[in-house]
């Protein structure tokens, strides 16, 4: 007879765990290759978020070979610094918002894969069927750098019951620069006579981009030439004027908040509140004014001086250089500016689509959600300009925004403002890259 030693129990412990690590290995293989991974960052307030939320999840539910991970950054200025710091480190997202104004610099520092060669190849959306406002914005040195997804303009967004407790008719389709300040001071009030203003007839922020549609308004240029600029022509007389007329509202109509009050709480803060009738904003604020119930809000446009202006606001999807996986990458891209996607942004409030089928919609034009003028605009597409595509164009802005901010709150007088905010950036001008070859 021939005995059997028992099993020790390590093998026994193997025999039974290996079928397990079997059927796994089956259903790996059913399963197929996880997917692929891909980032995207964003910045905005949490109703800005839960509307790119929507577009992720509604993407990533469609497909089970890509998921698409969102980073939201609450703030703009630390959105931004992140971004340099991660393209600067090589580890950017995948996929990031960038707006008209900044993603130069990338591109002139060879950071950003140009999206056209994609756009050309898709069976969805074309080239024809944006806004060539939208896109010529993205364009950098003949190639289509990002994929635009708004249209946006600069707007008075207004509280009409302030305006009718006040008496006054709600801002018409056209109205003047006089017409403005009129309202604005009827609607500066000291509610309760303690000699303080309680409710102010406007909020905006002192900046060369708030202030650039009133220079075109009154015939005068941002810089000195469009396409390859050597300085800002602020001191010229019809700039200086409209500065003058600007920085006016505060210091000799007291309509908008002093440099202690904003610091407090800011105008866009106060306007939520009820306690500011009027406030300059693009599309981007709606998805969090959408959310006030203590009163009714609306847009209108800007004013007019001599003509008729505006100015773009955009952002695009940008395609990192490094990302590993561009092809997949595109997918996200392709779907959140198909007909689908935007839809999906539009009915958040977020955007003016840059598909012109989609903006001309009842999704965005829809009047059962506020503003019910969101036809203003379409209204300003053909008025809007744009400021300079250069890769310094960030820094020129934030040098002249510190001495428009002076000459806002009377610290140093227009004339003076204007000579240093154009002798303080003249060194990013010489260093700029341009658009034009």
């Amino acid at each position: 007879m021939i005995l059997h030693k028992p099993d020790r129990p390590e093998l026994l412990r193997a025999r039974l765990i290996l079928p397990f690590f079997l059927f796994l290995l089956v259903l790996a293989a059913c399963a197929g290759p996880a997917p692929t991974e891909v980032s995207f960052m964003v910045f905005g307030d949490p109703a800005e978020y839960n509307a790119y939320k929507e577009l992720v999840d509604t993407f990533n539910a469609a497909h089970a070979d890509v998921q698409v991970t969102l980073t939201h950054v609450p703030s703009a200025s630390e959105y931004r610094t992140r971004l340099v710091t991660e393209f600067a480190a090589g580890s950017p997202p995948d996929i990031s918002l960038m707006n008209y104004r900044r993603f130069a610099s990338f591109a002139a520092n060879d950071m950003l894969e140009p999206i056209g060669p994609f756009l050309a190849q898709s069976d969805l959306i074309g080239l024809e069927d944006f806004y060539p406002a939208a896109t010529e914005a993205f364009t950098w040195q003949g190639a289509l750098m990002c994929l635009p997804q708004n249209i946006s303009s600069l707007v008075v967004y207004y509280n009409a019951d302030l305006f009718a407790a006040a008496g006054l008719p709600e801002p018409p389709d056209k109205w003047t620069w006089d017409d403005f300040r009129q309202t604005a001071v009827a609607l500066t009030r000291d509610l309760d006579g303690d000699g303080t203003i309680d409710q102010y007839g406007l909020g905006m922020e002192p900046s060369l981009f708030r202030l650039a549609p009133f220079v075109w308004q009154n015939g005068g240029p941002l810089v000195d030439d469009d396409a390859r600029p050597t300085r800002l022509t602020l001191t010229r007389p019809p700039a200086l004027e409209a500065l003058q007329w600007f920085t006016d509202l505060h210091n000799v109509y007291g309509v908008v908040p002093g440099r202690e009050a904003e610091a407090s709480q800011d105008s866009e803060s106060r306007f939520m509140a009820g306690t500011t009738a009027m406030y300059l904003n693009s599309r981007r604020g709606v998805p969090t004014y959408r959310e006030i119930d203590s009163f009714r809000w609306d847009v209108a446009p800007l004013p007019n001086g001599r003509t008729s202006a505006g100015i773009l606001h955009s952002d695009a999807f940008c395609l990192s250089r490094t990302t590993a996986d561009k092809e997949a990458a595109w997918q996200f891209i392709e779907f959140a500016n198909s007909v689908a996607g935007q839809t999906i942004l539009a009915a958040t409030g977020r955007t003016v689509p840059s598909l012109m089928a989609v903006a001309e919609s009842d999704a965005f034009l829809n009047p059962g959600q506020p503003p019910s003028r969101a036809q203003v605009y379409l209204d300003n597409a053909p008025i809007m300009r744009r400021v300079p595509i250069m890769s310094t164009w960030q820094e020129i802005e934030g040098v002249a925004d510190e001495e428009i901010e002076r000459a806002f709150y009377g610290d140093i007088a227009v004339a003076d403002a204007a000579r240093l905010a154009t002798q303080r950036t003249e060194e990013y001008f010489l260093r700029a890259d341009f658009n034009a070859p």
